[in-house]
């Protein structure tokens, strides 16, 4: 077990340089236009790809860096760049953590491939979660899987939303209610692979900010998936199922449900992009603040913007450090036992947007127009609040570990 330090190693560097390079020459001077088009960068996911940033491999590599910075290290430098661009090239990630959390080795090996492709042919995969009337409140979802054992098939009916490529991936990995008797501890993952019938994009969100990621509704209408497309496979579910209905009998069950168990895992992942776009409108901010002159001197030498900057800087590092603890704890396999990974998200999303906002005060006019790239910056922070678990949530999460 690796122990936990603030210095990144000699490869982490290297690793840290050459994306942070890929961030300031090709994903800074695209980001206007793409958040300006809303639409999903390909050529820059497959300049990635052609890099070997966007594929299994890197984040295999990131995934299981004995560290445990690997993957805050990546998002962070990605996000620094753009966030809407970033989330094109990250968001497969997240139905691949989807699948690491709760596939088998054989399910892992076959559909993680499918969701990058290659730089000749890239692909996207989303994570199908959320519901219109079930988004925090995963209890309440309503997508049903029931068995056709006759087929061995899973047929899947409902309608997903905010889901990040729904609906042009290659491959979906959808949450759906298995046992609606057990509320959230009744879901189980099913792989959607191909070209599936029945699956389609519904609505296509236009959004407030990280506006060149794709958003959408996916719609299951009869969708029919082998049996094999659910993960874990049905003895496994059938073994938690069961334990789970004896625990509710005696009152105190607690079995994870198969969205949290992917939340869990990404969460600190989400702190570190918001602590990236946070650091890129700091820097923004103070480049601006020492080159800025009114009164006869720069805007730096001011205390009350001098002040603000200071305490910019303060809550940048605080967030990293929190993102960076969680993501060690988690690779070492120590307990959140006061929902670290939850607090590292938390705080990295409020200071994203708090830094976001500081940042526009001190360009002033100039940070209200999009000749600076700091309102984007502030549109693309507000999202860290809300998905994979509002503040609120993360709130609860906290006060109930700390309850224990």
């Amino acid at each position: 077990m690796a122990e936990f330090t603030f210095e990144l190693n000699d490869d982490q560097k290297e690793v840290r340089d050459w994306l942070h390079g890929f961030a300031a020459d090709v994903m800074r001077p695209a980001a206007a236009e793409w958040d300006e088009r809303e639409e999903t960068p390909w050529p820059i996911i497959q300049e990635a790809a052609k890099l070997g940033i966007y594929s299994l491999d890197f984040y295999a590599q990131q995934f299981f860096d004995p560290t445990g910075l690997g993957v805050p290290m990546t998002m962070e430098e990605l996000f620094w760049g753009d966030a809407g661009i970033a989330l094109s090239i990250v968001g497969t990630g997240l139905a691949a953590v989807g699948v690491l959390a709760n596939g088998t080795e054989e399910q892992i090996g076959t559909w993680v491939p499918q969701m990058y492709g290659d730089a000749n042919d890239v692909k996207v995969a989303a994570f199908c979660s959320s519901e219109p009337d079930a988004g925090s409140d995963v209890a309440s979802m309503r997508t049903r899987a029931v068995y056709d054992e006759a087929k061995d098939e899973w047929v899947l009916n409902g309608t997903k939303t905010w889901a990040t490529n729904g609906g042009i991936a290659n491959v979906h990995v959808v949450v759906a209610v298995v046992d609606p008797g057990l509320g959230s501890k009744g879901h189980a993952s099913f792989i959607v692979p191909p070209n599936t019938p029945g699956l389609s994009q519904g609505q296509k969100f236009q959004k407030h900010g990280i506006r060149a990621s794709h958003t959408a509704e996916v719609v299951l209408e009869d969708v029919r998936v082998p049996g094999s497309c659910l993960l874990g496979g049905k003895d496994k579910l059938d073994e938690r199922l069961a334990r789970a209905r004896e625990k509710a009998k005696a009152g105190g069950e607690r079995v994870k449900n198969a969205a949290m168990a992917t939340f869990e895992a990404s969460r600190p992942a989400v702190g570190a992009m918001a602590v990236g776009t946070a650091r890129a409108a700091y820097e923004v901010a103070l480049d601006y603040a020492k080159t800025r002159v009114q009164f006869g001197r720069p805007i730096i030498e001011n205390q009350g913007v001098a002040f603000q900057l200071a305490d910019m800087a303060t809550e940048i590092d605080a967030a990293r450090l929190l993102v960076w603890r969680a993501s060690w704890m988690a690779t070492a396999g120590k307990p959140f036992t006061k929902a670290e990974g939850s607090m590292s998200k938390l705080y990295a999303s409020e200071v994203a947007k708090t830094v976001t906002g500081q940042a526009i005060q001190i360009l002033g006019g100039n940070g209200y127009t999009r000749e600076y790239p700091v309102e984007r910056m502030h549109r693309d922070a507000a999202i860290y609040t809300i998905f994979e678990g509002t503040s609120e949530i993360q709130r609860m999460v906290i006060g109930r570990a700390l309850g224990k």
